[in-house]
């Protein structure tokens, strides 16, 4: 076909990145996301009639969680990288963090500082854990970081920054939050560090990191030290990031020494960058109420310029910290959805609060909002809630949403189906739809660790997700093509498949406290032998819910063998034990071939087979007995040095198909 020239315009390389996508997804139907694009161009591609003009309402559209570092991204090489850049360009992304590398630049300060390399490796953890160590709530775990692992990450840095910025971004680099390891207080034996408390459930060899005291001198010599080292070698922004109380309750909640604090933080940046601008998250006012009240909020923001600090509102779809604090108490802030905890697999939304909630924050009485973001702790779920919310960042009103939903449909899987939509029409005012305070953790019996305490409440009607599973394989014939169908129908199938996991568990408890052996039996066997086998072949199926796919990913990271052992141990860690001894155990739960057979399915065995003991000889079940003896089982699957595919086996439209025909109720 003759080629159309459509001029795409934008103030930013991003600004016309996102034009370009709206001329895709608006006029050509295409569609773009984690888990695979659409890109059926029309021929000839259509005109337009007249100049389309968009201005975003804010000035950021931000994206990333701190988390996700480890959560999602530990194990990327460039070519991952990029293709998550040039998304977010097309999403409209123009604010993001670039992480990469920083261990290495530290080590460098360390060492300049006169810390051994043995201090610095008791500090740092593995890989898959350094989130929580830059947060200063984790050293040591699962680490040292080899030097190589220094090195592959500023090759990295140097990628991602000169990426972003290429297309317009703002880079938000890492500053000094005052955490450092213990072999400062050897160094300068003077300085005023105190320990800090024990983070979650880790005890204090592996957490209780030193502060340095923000009126302590060194703090700016060191916070300075760091981010001039950091800009020399990957240039700046001038956005910095620092957290200093993530999770950890401050020394005092003296308003005065909390606003000496921020102003610590602040000069340590102003005086290796006098243009610095702090970007916080807002994650602590919520998550320590008790603690933050307004008189704390206000003199910890209060200690920085107006102006010079943004606010990340993190949870701002749940529990919004700008309607509590007079919008920041005069600070810009970003209204974030965070939507995801640990990177679990589960279909969850909360779509009414999201399309109201950014237009609500920007009516608020002397709103100080700048901007929308997405800081998921972990991606590569859950497509639809983010394609929302970033044409969310763009508009001036709400939207159509089951209109909006239908036409999604049709996007994503390159041709209509009264279906396929109906089925997003389905899951849209269902499982997407969470009212009220929604915690996204996946708690479902099938991922967590068996009790007869089990939670099995929802926030939907289960019938949807069933109309919605059957409508999808209905559709299966015109639509099997679409590698996002695929990825789709795996995805409502393993929803449906979690549902029905409750029911069996349900029936199993029934069936052991009415002290019924046969229907203990059948219930169980169906569970353990039949229905979580079939779902782990289903996964098996398709790429991206391979456990082979995170753990070989995590193996193409290391230049040794020994380093491979050590990488592969960090990824299984996370997704299951999370810790050394299940500190916070399947926190960060994945269903993935290979993870569903050999650690879910094996816990479940375990525990059918307690209780039919427990029935047969008498004796009560006992759940610590049988949390010491699951734990073995966990702690066995960490260490099983089982390789998994990488590589997808078997039709997943049959194998849907085969648990639709047996299970569907």
């Amino acid at each position: 076909g003759a080629a159309v020239a459509v001029a795409v315009m934008g103030s930013s390389g991003v600004a016309a990145a996102a034009g370009l996508y709206r001329y895709l997804r608006d006029f050509c139907g295409c569609h773009l996301s984690w888990s695979g694009a659409q890109l059926r161009l029309p021929d000839p591609l259509p005109r337009l009639r007249a100049e389309i003009r968009a201005a975003a309402p804010g000035r950021y559209r931000y994206y990333q969680n701190v988390c996700a570092q480890s959560y999602s991204f530990a194990w990327w090489d460039w070519a991952r990288w990029e293709r998550e850049i040039d998304w977010m360009a097309l999403s409209g992304i123009n604010l993001a963090p670039a992480f990469a590398g920083q261990e290495a630049v530290w080590q460098r300060v360390y060492r300049n500082l006169g810390l051994n390399q043995s201090e610095i490796d008791k500090y740092f953890t593995g890989p898959a854990f350094l989130a929580w160590n830059r947060m200063g709530n984790l050293r040591r775990w699962a680490g040292p970081l080899p030097p190589t692992w220094h090195l592959k990450q500023l090759y990295l840095q140097y990628r991602i920054v000169e990426r972003m910025r290429s297309l317009g971004m703002t880079t938000v680099l890492p500053a000094f939050a005052g955490h450092v390891p213990q072999g400062i207080l050897r160094v300068f034996p003077r300085v005023n560090a105190t320990r800090l408390g024990r983070w979650s459930h880790f005890d204090c060899t592996y957490s209780c990191i030193y502060l340095l005291d923000p009126e302590d001198p060194m703090f700016q010599v060191i916070g300075t030290l760091f981010l001039k080292e950091l800009t020399k070698e990957f240039g700046t922004d001038h956005v910095y990031s620092a957290d200093t109380f993530n999770e950890m309750t401050p020394l005092s909640s003296d308003p005065a020494y909390l606003s000496r604090v921020s102003n610590a933080v602040f000069s340590s940046m102003t005086g290796a960058d006098p243009k610095a601008l702090w970007l916080m998250q807002g994650w602590l006012f919520q998550h320590q109420p008790d603690f933050w009240q307004p008189a704390q909020v206000r003199a910890l923001l209060h200690g920085v310029p107006l102006g010079r600090m943004i606010v990340l509102d993190l949870f701002a779809e749940s529990k919004p910290v700008y309607q509590w604090t007079e919008s920041f108490y005069g600070q810009p802030f970003i209204w974030c959805m965070l939507h995801n905890f640990g990177g679990n697999h589960g279909l969850f939304g909360t779509v009414e609060a999201i399309n109201h909630g950014p237009f609500a924050a920007r009516r608020f009485p002397n709103s100080t909002m700048v901007g929308t973001g997405l800081v998921p702790e972990g991606i590569e779920q859950n497509d639809m809630v983010y394609e929302l919310m970033n044409e969310l960042g763009w508009r001036q009103e709400p939207l159509d949403l089951p209109s909006w939903v239908s036409r999604y449909a049709e996007r994503r899987y390159g041709a209509p189906s009264a279906a396929a939509a109906g089925a997003w029409r389905l899951l849209l005012r269902s499982v997407y739809n969470c009212t009220g305070v929604c915690v996204n953790h996946n708690r479902s019996p099938l991922v967590r660790r068996p009790s007869l305490h089990m939670d099995t409440e929802l926030w939907y009607n289960t019938s949807d997700v069933y109309e919605a599973w059957r409508l999808l394989l209905s559709a299966g014939a015109e639509l099997g093509s679409s590698p996002t169908f695929l990825y789709d129908l795996v995805d409502v199938t393993r929803q449906a498949a979690q549902q029905l996991v409750s029911d069996y568990y349900l029936s199993i408890r029934q069936a052991f406290q009415s002290h019924a052996l046969p229907e203990l039996l059948t219930a169980g066997g169906v569970l353990v032998y039949d229905l979580l086998p079939e779902l782990d072949s289903l996964l098996s199926s398709h790429s991206l819910f391979l456990l082979g796919r995170w753990l070989e990913s995590a193996r193409a990271m290391a230049t040794s063998d020994r380093e491979a052992e050590q990488y592969e141990l960090n990824a299984r860690n996370q997704v299951t034990l999370w810790g050394p001894s299940g500190n916070i155990l399947d926190y960060a739960n994945k269903q993935l071939g290979g993870l569903v057979l050999d650690y879910y399915a094996v816990r479940w065995s375990l525990f059918v087979s307690v209780l039919v003991e427990s029935l047969n000889s008498g004796r009560p079940f006992h759940q610590d007995q049988f949390n010491q003896a699951v734990f073995q089982v966990e702690r066995g699957f960490v260490y099983n040095k089982k390789r998994y595919p990488a590589v997808p086996a078997g039709d997943t439209m049959e194998i849907s198909r085969k648990l639709f025909l047996k299970y569907y109720p």
